[in-house]
């Protein structure tokens, strides 16, 4: 049976076509022919071709073996191979990624410093132009004061220092009289100039000055020292008595020659003689009674409270507050001290002298050579600039 395996009939080579391909049917009819054929030349050639075949089929099994594990081994290896490569391909992706993404970071911030830097570089820049551009006008203007202004032109603005100063002297302090002497003042400088361009102001200046002559002056300070010595005084008037109302008159009875009288006569010499010892006088009234010492006191301080409310009033000109104090203290002195004392008259007589003055005084709204003064100067100068660029262009 082994021999029947091992027999070259199996391992015909690829040109030869095998013999027994044929149909079922030729099998099944000749397969008795073929046994015999093929036993009687199986035993001709059998040892022959056993002993030429069996080394040849060992060897290209081992080499296909040794090829399969060769190709096996190889593609492990490749495998291998590919699989660290491809993990090694994976980190240094991940490495250029970090390093992307620092990089980027890298060139954000220094992007935002560049930026910051820039910026306060064009600021300083800028301010630094803007410094240069106001030296420049200022030297336009220093320049132009040299090259385009005469001589006189320093009484210009000389007059419009006084004017401003004349304008500060009626608005906040209401001293007309230092305003009127500071614009005389500005105009006689602004006449010294001799420039017929100046008339419309010297008009204006004319009639500032005739405005602030025609501003009534009050004596605030001999106001406010005569009302200074009411006070003092109040200390040394007298109080008023009992204050009783006037008695009626009564008319004195005579005695009469007619004898008829006799009754009328007799009781008339009876008051005569009674009146020489007693007098009895009615009065219809209200009768208003001695102060106390306490009271004596509220009285004297009330009045000089009014006094020195009238003093404050004279300097914030508020002229219903000076009368009304004024006249009040009158009333105060009138009621309750001795009328018959020639202190007291004299005092009552100096309040109500008081009380009737003016302290309210209607200024000036604005001085109208102020405006136009200034105008003149800017003008001035601006001609004069204009020229100097023109020149230098």
């Amino acid at each position: 049976m082994t021999d029947k395996k091992n027999q070259p009939e199996k391992q015909q080579p690829k040109d030869s076509k095998p013999e027994s391909q044929v149909s079922p049917a030729q099998g099944q009819t000749s397969s008795g022919t073929t046994q015999h054929t093929s036993g009687s030349s199986a035993k001709t050639s059998t040892p022959k071709q056993k002993d030429k075949a069996t080394p040849g089929t060992g060897l290209a099994k081992t080499a296909i073996i040794l090829s399969l594990i060769l190709a096996g081994g190889m593609g492990a290896y490749v495998y291998h191979i590919q699989k660290n490569y491809q993990t090694q391909i994976a980190s240094l992706q991940q490495q250029l990624q970090n390093s992307v993404s620092e990089l980027n970071q890298q060139v954000t911030s220094q992007d935002q410093s560049t930026q910051e830097k820039l910026v306060q570089t064009s600021n300083k820049f800028d301010t630094l132009l803007n410094q240069q551009q106001k030296s420049l006008e200022s030297l336009q203007l220093a320049l132009a004061d040299m090259k385009g202004r005469r001589p006189n032109d320093w009484l210009l603005a000389e007059s419009d220092y006084l004017v401003k100063l004349a304008g500060r002297k009626l608005f906040l302090e209401h001293d007309v009289q230092s305003a009127t002497l500071l614009m005389e003042s500005a105009d006689q400088r602004i006449a010294a100039l001799n420039d017929p361009s100046l008339v419309p102001l010297r008009k204006s200046m004319a009639h500032d000055i005739t405005t602030l002559k025609a501003v009534p002056l009050i004596d605030k300070d001999g106001l406010v020292l005569r009302l200074t010595s009411l006070q003092q005084q109040i200390k040394q008037l007298p109080l008023a008595n009992a204050i009783l109302p006037d008695a009626p008159e009564i008319q004195k009875e005579e005695v009469t020659e007619n004898i008829s009288d006799w009754q009328h006569n007799l009781l008339t010499s009876a008051k005569d003689f009674v009146n020489n010892f007693i007098t009895f006088r009615t009065r219809d009234g209200n009768v208003i009674p001695l102060l106390s010492p306490k009271q004596d006191f509220y009285l004297r301080e009330n009045l000089k409270a009014k006094l020195e409310t009238a003093i404050r009033a004279v300097y914030d000109e508020q002229q219903a507050v000076y009368s009304t104090a004024l006249s009040t203290a009158r009333e105060w002195s009138v009621s309750f001290l001795n009328q018959e004392n020639n202190h007291v008259q004299q005092f009552n007589h100096m309040l109500e002298t008081l009380s009737k003055k003016n302290i309210q005084v209607n200024y000036p709204v604005k001085l109208e050579s102020q405006s136009q003064l200034t105008d003149i100067i800017n003008t001035r100068l601006r001609k004069e600039v204009t020229s100097l660029t023109e020149d230098d262009s």
